[in-house]
């Protein structure tokens, strides 16, 4: 698809990596419209976007946890521009802590921006870029956290792992109406997304992961100085997006990752024949993913 001249909404649009993808697709002709929490740094993009001489973003308010904002910024996007092609669900609250001291504040919060985010977007967004009929792109921002575990970011995990799955899944359905589907991963990038806990709202204060320790949290934000420039990983995800790949990746570091986890789940297989039945139900299961991805509504028929 041919995207100069295209409509993208991003959530999160004016900081981070958000930022970086905002930059990247105007650089490629891409008009904007942008969603935003913090005045000062929707008017540090308003004045690079004046700077560069691109045409100023839609900038919209929005807290991606409320649904019914989302509806309606979706019908201002959409009024604004005419038609909306990508949609790019960015938003996201990145918190550290043992996963068993976690509350359902803790809960509450991160699973509801970094997941229930991306579900409002699919719901306000997605049937006006199908309802023109030219065809578009959803981009899911998840992380390598939806693939790699650790100990310190259980939920923030969990909700990454979800939106690899959502995206997945997502893809074979918006085939047939030739709009794409990607997950985007990003690793280290240079951001401020780790002082998330600092931005908590009230409404889900009961945390329990106890008092943030500002002099560690710094101390941790250091390491994102060395993290990968966000217009980098922004131009990364438009070539992708051009590609319509499904999967992402801007960052070269985890070939180690992903070999173990390969070997790790070879390895859990047990080693023992599987009945005929058994093997004909999944042949079935992979020639309706192979239709789907290419174009073809897939039914529970298909299935078995």
């Amino acid at each position: 698809m041919d995207f100069n001249g295209k409509v993208a909404f991003i959530t999160g649009g004016v900081s981070g990596i958000g930022f970086g993808l905002a930059r990247a697709f105007a650089n490629h002709g891409m008009r904007l419209a942008l969603s935003y929490r913090n005045d000062d740094y929707r008017d540090e993009a308003r004045a690079w976007f004046k700077d560069h001489d691109f045409e100023e973003p839609l900038f919209v308010r929005l807290d991606v946890q409320d649904r019914e904002r989302f509806a309606d910024v979706a019908d201002e996007v959409a009024a604004h521009f005419g038609k909306v092609h990508v949609l790019v669900n960015n938003a996201g609250v990145s918190v550290f802590g043992p996963t068993d001291l976690a509350t359902y504040d803790d809960f509450d919060w991160i699973m509801g921006v970094n997941y229930g985010g991306v579900v409002n977007g699919i719901v306000s967004f997605v049937p006006k870029i199908k309802a023109h009929g030219e065809g578009g792109h959803v981009v899911n921002v998840a992380s390598m956290a939806a693939y790699l575990a650790g100990p310190q970011a259980g939920i923030y995990t969990a909700s990454k792992f979800a939106v690899r799955g959502l995206t997945e899944c997502l893809r074979y359905n918006l085939a047939p109406y030739n709009i794409g589907v990607s997950l985007m991963c990003p690793g280290l990038t240079r951001t401020n997304a780790w002082d998330s806990a600092l931005r908590r709202p009230d409404r889900f204060a009961a945390s329990g992961f106890g008092e943030v320790n500002q002099s560690e949290l710094k101390t941790f934000g250091g390491a994102f100085d060395d993290g990968m420039d966000p217009m980098e990983v922004g131009e990364k995800t438009f070539a992708g997006m051009a590609e319509n790949r499904g999967l992402i990746f801007t960052h070269p570091e985890f070939a180690e990752d992903f070999r173990e986890i390969y070997e790790e789940s070879i390895a859990a297989l047990p080693d023992e024949e599987a009945p005929p039945e058994r093997l004909e139900i999944e042949r079935l299961r992979r020639e309706a993913n192979r239709a789907a991805a290419e174009g073809k509504v897939i039914s529970i028929n298909d299935l078995t």
